[in-house]
């Protein structure tokens, strides 16, 4: 057996031999999925995928495999589309750390402009408005019905947003970022009034999704880590974030948004919010959220940074991902003084 990192290939397949009987067949195989810079991805036999956090630093509520999994197998009955939630395991002396299993979704993770641009002008604005459409659905699902009523704390969400991401960077922060606690103090100062709560993604965007390249739907949505139930408004900020800030953001390649955005032909941020507000409304205060959203996606790149210079990660891109911290801030101050 090849083993990738992260992984004990005998140990993994008598544990699946135990807990599901037939389910993945022997002999065992895994490849570790690129793309991942948090929880790693691995496929297993070609036709399962599996889940589990990152090696080393993991900060304290982050990569909960038993969330991952418990929103899945919720939203199973639902109209958005996600993988089969197969077998959860959280017992760590099987690989070290908790995770799970899903079936493999058929379809493309859409990462690179060599995957999008071949799409032309009309399948990439099917693409977008279905990642919107599926993403109003979401919003729209009830966390009651679905089983979700106690997956999250509505009340004071946001106030708890901007305290847990500063919790957050103080759990990986090796260097001088005055720009944290400038946009800290001007989101902790100016937080909205949160509308109906529901099931927020948390980090949702074109490359989280799969989609059927004859359909150009979305096959599945992935990486559901930071979902929880809460303002549905944070989901379109950070989406913001990923469509039109990042590419303003001139730091060597970007190792994030290369396929993303209306610079690689898709359409506007104003289209994409035109296309979601068919369904489901949109907050007068995006700006806000827009700004909070490059506070946490700053967060989350400097843990990546940290673990990258720690020698704790695993694939490539890593080595360019500490030098979009400084201007991300930057941004979410100029988003939150309406200034971009």
């Amino acid at each position: 057996m090849t083993t990738p990192p992260g992984l004990d290939l005998p140990r993994l397949q008598s544990y699946l031999d135990a807990k599901a009987p037939g389910l993945v067949g022997a002999p065992l195989t895994a490849e570790l999925v690129a793309g991942g810079r948090s929880n790693l991805t691995y496929v297993l036999n070609e036709v399962f995928v599996l889940r589990r956090p990152p090696l080393g630093h993991v900060l304290a509520t982050a990569h909960d495999m038993a969330r991952e999994f418990r929103v899945i197998s919720a939203l199973g009955a639902s109209a958005v589309p996600v993988p089969e939630a197969l077998l959860l395991c959280e017992d760590d002396t099987v690989l070290g750390a908790p995770f799970y299993l899903m079936s493999r979704v058929p379809g493309a993770v859409l990462r690179h402009r060599e995957q999008t641009d071949p799409l032309g002008a009309d399948g990439r604005r099917r693409v977008a408005f279905a990642m919107m459409d599926t993403l109003a659905e979401l919003h729209l699902v009830d966390p009651a019905e679905a089983g979700l009523a106690e997956f999250g704390r509505p009340e004071g969400f946001l106030e708890r947003q901007v305290r847990r991401w500063s919790k957050q960077l103080e759990g990986s922060r090796s260097r001088d970022l005055p720009a944290a606690d400038a946009l800290r103090e001007r989101l902790a100062a100016t937080i909205p009034a949160s509308p109906r709560p529901a099931i927020v993604h948390g980090d949702y965007r074109l490359d989280n999704l799969i989609v059927d390249l004859d359909t150009l739907q979305v096959a599945a949505v992935l990486d559901w880590e930071m979902a929880t139930i809460g303002d549905p408004q944070t989901d379109l900020g950070l989406l913001l974030a990923y469509w039109n800030v990042l590419d303003r953001i001139k730091v060597g390649r970007n190792p994030i948004a290369d396929g993303l955005g209306a610079a690689a032909g898709f359409p506007s941020a104003d289209d994409l919010l035109a296309r979601y507000a068919r369904t489901a409304p949109l907050s007068d205060d995006l700006h806000w959220y827009v700004g909070l959203a490059c506070y946490k996606l700053a967060v989350v790149l400097e843990g990546i940074h940290y673990r990258f210079t720690h020698g704790q990660t695993v694939g490539k891109g890593f080595d360019e991902i500490g030098a979009l911290v400084p201007p991300l801030l930057d941004e979410g101050i100029a988003a939150i003084n309406g200034e971009s």
